[in-house]
């Protein structure tokens, strides 16, 4: 039993994304059953049904194996953050969110993270009609949803804590900071960092290793930034759903920062170096070396 145990951690552990994907459903669930106005299973099934839409035709149209990996965390992602008015604007996200992965990329690496991407864009067309999800779960599911997202982060195979930190950490030391400049209470700041928004923000979007930096420098310079711009749109002009399109905005600096400071590539998973075996996730690029496989992927 033991043995069986271990292997199938160890099945799990071969592609971070099992993690995420089990981290994100746990989170999902949270919304649904803590919260009157939380994620429900109509936009998940919304957004899944337009993130494999767009996973298919994107891998039909690059001839590569369908990958549903990445599809599924994105309609996780979605349904946890995005509220809409109408059922289809999921749809629509999901089918935004995947196509530019596979239309906006640099060197076999796509810029925007996903859902990001997705989110920010139906804001931006639709206006009022879609908006970020406040994520206010109650104390409770908040700390047990830390503590899953932080879990599913160590045990995965990412390795993307430090930008994580980085930029929580960097984001509360701004909030408090000026709180105490101000002489305001420190529950507002409190209150700023008390969401499920941001939890998932800070564990399964900026650390995504297909949109953010290869070398830990770069990492924790693109998480201070991406922080320090979040924190200026809620200080500032108080900028809807701050924390994506602060990402959004500053995407640009991860093909300059992996230029200026170059590192191994990121790799999903173990997968075949045989062209049979390779998908849209595990191309290689001529001049880059990934960590251990010599396969580069976005």
């Amino acid at each position: 039993m033991r043995d069986a145990t271990f292997e199938g951690v160890r099945a799990v552990n071969r592609d971070a994304r099992h993690w995420q994907i089990l981290a994100l459903s746990g989170l999902f669930l949270i919304s649904v059953y803590t919260t009157d106005f939380g994620a429900r299973p109509m936009h998940l099934i919304s957004a899944f049904s337009g993130a494999m839409t767009a996973q298919a035709l994107g891998s039909l149209i690059v001839r590569t194996r369908f990958e549903w990996k990445s599809a599924a965390i994105t309609s996780l992602s979605l349904s946890i953050l995005m509220r809409a008015v109408d059922p289809w604007m999921w749809f629509a996200a999901g089918m935004i969110a995947i196509g530019l992965k596979f239309a906006v990329r640099y060197k076999g690496k796509h810029i925007f993270n996903p859902a990001c991407i997705g989110i920010v864009v139906m804001c931006l067309v639709f206006g009022r009609d879609v908006w970020v999800s406040p994520g206010q779960w109650g104390q409770a599911p908040l700390i047990a949803g830390w503590a899953l997202a932080l879990a599913a982060l160590v045990l995965s195979s990412a390795k993307r804590l430090d930008i994580a930190l980085g930029f929580i950490g960097t984001f509360a030391a701004i909030l408090f900071g000026r709180a105490l400049w101000l002489g305001d209470p420190m529950a507002i700041p409190m209150h700023q960092l008390s969401s499920g928004t941001l939890l998932v923000f800070t564990f399964f979007m900026i650390t995504d290793p297909r949109s953010t930096p290869d070398s830990r420098a770069g990492r924790l310079i693109f998480a201070a930034s991406v922080a320090s711009l979040t924190a200026w749109f809620i200080i500032g002009p108080n900028v809807r759903a701050a924390p994506l399109m602060a990402l959004a905005a500053l995407s640009i600096l991860t093909p300059v920062l992996d230029r200026l400071i170059p590192a191994s590539r990121f790799q999903w998973g173990t997968h075949s170096k045989s062209k049979e075996g390779r998908t849209h996730e595990t191309q290689t690029y001529p001049g880059r070396r990934s960590a251990g496989a010599g396969l580069a992927q976005p």
